[in-house]
């Protein structure tokens, strides 16, 4: 269900994403997999993924699956346009300190991506649950916060 700040179109064609670009297309399939679900891995315990995700003005993220439970919590005000794995494409207008939350049963995922398609930079902070009826999807190693010398 939608609030009065989104708003959500549907594809006609019977391949969901099927008036996308051939470009997104590919990213989507390549990244069906990835669990980068930020710009940068911040912190991990045995329970916990804290993750920071930055998308300037006119930037999208990488396409990224969720299959853990979550939360999100969004730092300044901003425009976000959602690309998701069914087709549909949904406008959000994010207001500062929004949090949401998310749970995923065993076997249930989200893919999706986020355009910035307002003026400030959108700031996130994503809590991921190890402890959620998934498998944690693997990340690289390149994708976590180094500790400075």
């Amino acid at each position: 269900m939608l609030n009065a700040d989104e708003t959500a179109t549907k594809p006609a064609s019977a391949y969901p994403r099927a008036d996308w670009p051939a470009e997104m297309q590919k990213e989507f399939e390549d990244n069906a997999f990835n669990g980068c679900v930020g710009s940068i891995l911040v912190s991990e315990t045995d329970r916990v993924r804290v993750w920071h995700l930055s998308i300037p003005p006119g930037r999208r993220c990488n396409f990224h699956r969720h299959v853990l439970n979550y939360f999100w919590t969004v730092h300044n005000a901003g425009k976000g346009r959602n690309y998701c794995e069914d087709g549909s494409i949904v406008d959000v207008a994010y207001g500062k300190g929004e949090t949401n939350h998310l749970d995923f049963g065993k076997g249930e995922y989200m893919i999706h991506a986020v355009e910035n398609i307002g003026k400030t930079e959108l700031l996130f902070t994503t809590v991921e649950f190890l402890d959620s009826p998934n498998e944690p999807l693997p990340v690289p190693d390149a994708m976590r916060l180094k500790a400075s010398a």
